[in-house]
């Protein structure tokens, strides 16, 4: 970290001294799976008791928990020593990691690119090799945009598979979930073993599965009947290195022995976008909201995107909030119906290669600019945030100027263990740990 940090800018809060004295700690050396392996955390949502965090804001610049979340409880009892905070947009409310606060991250393939967002920071760390696995989250693809962008594996799991308390039930309408990126399926799968299970209040359930994720690694997928598509919902143009991807990975999985076929669910896409918005918006303003309850002047410390958001959330109804939750109710309920007859759903996992940092305008108060830029970049993650599905992007492909381009497989509704078997299928076929971005090698 303290060699290529300064060149990425992926590590915004170290906490080494911390993760020494646990390691020295009398009868609490670590135990677990994971005893001694470091990671990161995401400065945003899990807390870590002692430590700042900031979500990229400096309406919360020295804001310190006092208490660890569930999920940062599990993951130390697992025996992971955290090493320190990766950095995030602010609030985790945009596709790419450059919040004023911190400045950005660096794509660790080409550092004039995005590593993507919100957990740019984590992913451009793993992809460094700073660590194997670090904390994510996504509310509209921020573990699985950054993969992509940063070529490393990284799975959103089913809502309520991990806990978000105990200070959380719900974001933005269950859109949020927690996990990480990782460099190996195997190490999500079995971090997703040490954290995944409801706490104590959580709203959301999802059904137990049959046996350890882990054991899903490795083991025989059978014949899968994947659909494939690379179509846009809503409708933006999708960039040429995105659909190689996506056949080149269909036919990956059709000489694997698998049913490959182009199909996708229908739905109306520029409604899903815009309900999506709603929430995204309204959620925005609550959080302000709830901050200034909390510590009052400070947080009109934002950017001003983010103030522009939350105005706008502030003018959509109770009625019309309501309705975007039907409508993306309605929708999810016909995408569930496409499982019916496929096991996984293949798409990019952006509409476009990592863009150039810069390309979005966190300075700006047009959200109408900002956002349609982000509907282009980000077409297709989005749809299992509100539907609650598991989905993974898988790092199989890189363009000719060196950039990674991953591929997005979504599963049913509490099935990780078809996208664990797929994956590790996958990345025996075409392995991706030992491809290392420039300077690393």
């Amino acid at each position: 970290i303290e060699r290529l940090n300064p060149r990425l800018n992926a590590v915004v809060t170290p906490l080494y001294d911390e993760a020494r004295a646990a390691l020295v700690k009398p009868g609490r050396a670590p135990a677990g799976f994971f005893a001694g392996v470091p990671c990161l955390l995401k400065d945003l949502l899990a807390r870590a008791a002692g430590t700042r965090q900031t979500a990229g804001s400096a309406a919360l610049e020295h804001a310190i928990d006092d208490h660890d979340s569930e999920l940062v409880v599990r993951q130390k009892r697992a025996g992971l020593l955290i090493l320190g905070k990766t950095n995030t947009p602010e609030f985790g409310l945009l596709p790419t990691t450059e919040p004023q606060l911190f400045g950005p991250t660096r794509n660790p393939w080409n550092p004039a690119h995005s590593p993507g967002g919100s957990s740019g920071g984590a992913a451009a760390a793993v992809a460094a090799r700073l660590v194997p696995m670090a904390h994510a989250n996504d509310g509209g693809g921020s573990i699985r945009i950054p993969a992509s962008c940063c070529g490393v594996f990284g799975l959103k799991p089913t809502r309520g598979r991990n806990p978000l308390g105990p200070d959380v039930g719900d974001i933005m309408g269950g859109l949020v979930v927690e996990h990480a990126v990782t460099i190996s399926v195997r190490d999500s799968a079995a971090l997703l073993d040490a954290t995944s299970g409801p706490d104590a209040g959580a709203p959301y359930w999802a059904e137990p599965p049959r046996r350890a994720f882990a054991a899903e690694v490795g083991a025989d997928p059978g014949r899968l009947r994947i659909g494939f598509s690379t179509t846009a919902p809503a409708g933006t143009p999708v960039h040429r290195d995105c659909i190689a991807a996506v056949e080149d990975a269909a036919r990956l999985c059709e000489q694997l022995g698998h049913d490959v076929a182009e199909a996708a669910p229908s739905f109306d896409g520029p409604a899903m976008y815009d309900a999506f918005m709603v929430l995204w918006a309204v959620g925005t303003a609550g959080l302000l909201a709830g901050l200034e309850q909390s510590i009052g002047s400070r947080a009109r410390r934002v950017e001003p995107a983010t103030a522009a958001l939350a105005e706008q959330g502030r003018t959509i109804s109770a009625i019309a909030y309501t309705g975007a939750i039907a409508r993306l109710q309605t929708i999810a309920r016909g995408i569930a119906r496409f499982f019916t007859s496929h096991d996984l759903w293949l798409t990019p996992t952006l509409g476009h290669p990592p863009p150039p940092l810069g390309h979005f305008d966190t300075g700006t108060r047009d959200l109408a600019a900002l956002f349609e830029r982000s509907r282009v970049f980000v077409p297709f993650t989005l749809i299992a945030n509100f539907t609650g599905q598991p989905a993974m992007s898988v790092p199989l492909h890189w363009n000719g100027a060196g950039l990674p381009i991953g591929v997005h497989f979504t599963g049913r509704y509490g099935d990780e263990a078809t996208l664990f078997r797929l994956a590790a299928q996958l990345e025996a076929a075409r392995p991706w740990a030992g491809r290392l971005p420039p300077g690393l090698d």
